[in-house]
């Protein structure tokens, strides 16, 4: 793998020193996550029609989400660059694949996939490298292919950087991240935006897109 940019080696660095704590925090978290639940299902109804390769999930962690897919009956892996990540994620659900991986360069053939999840895995990219992951999520989805994206929304004001409990991260304005998205070829499906529980900071978006 070549070199890394300076904020992608210091967000490896820092999920990897707080990996097993991360995942034995998150592990269940979806049971609590009703909304996140059904839109994570209407992207599986999404893929399953278009009928057009695996899914990925990109930035998948320790792989609960993945294994959440799994589950909702996609034929479904893992890419994440922390290894560390990767190796729970290999313990805990040695059934499904899991690969090393950079999200804005990955090792897939154009158009090889049929649905896309990055679930909060964009949201420490600086700004203004946004459009690059999603330029390289539509390179590797077939057409109609369908992208899940979920994120910090910003409640109405400017992208905002915070300090997000592992590394910086960003918030965005819901509009501006679905008008980027659309700029790289995708289509909006829908949107699901809900309010954070008690023990969250703030309003989670969910962007489900088309690849046109």
């Amino acid at each position: 793998m070549t070199e890394l940019p300076s904020y992608l080696a210091a967000t490896v660095d820092a999920y990897d020193a707080i990996a097993v704590r991360y995942a034995d925090l998150i592990r269940d978290s979806l049971d609590h996550l009703p909304l996140d639940r059904a839109v994570l299902a209407a992207f599986a109804e999404f893929a399953r029609a278009a009928d057009a390769g695996p899914v990925a999930e990109l930035g998948c962690g320790p792989g609960y989400v993945t294994a959440h897919l799994r589950d909702l009956g996609l034929d479904v892996f893992g890419v994440d660059l922390s290894p560390v990540m990767i190796g729970l994620a290999r313990e805990a659900y040695p059934d499904l694949r899991f690969e090393v991986g950079s999200m804005d360069a990955l090792d897939l053939a154009d158009g090889a996939l049929g649905g896309i999840v990055s679930w909060y895995s964009v949201i420490h990219a600086p700004p203004e490298d946004i459009p690059s992951y999603f330029a390289e999520f539509r390179r590797v989805l077939a057409p109609g292919g369908a992208l899940l994206c979920g994120f910090f929304e910003s409640g109405g004001g400017p992208v905002a950087a915070f300090d997000h409990k592992v590394t910086t991260a960003y918030r965005w304005p819901i509009d501006d991240l679905a008008g980027l998205a659309r700029e790289a070829g995708f289509a909006e499906a829908g949107r699901m935006l809900r309010e954070p529980h008690e023990d969250e900071r703030f309003r989670r978006g969910h962007l489900l897109m088309r690849a046109r």
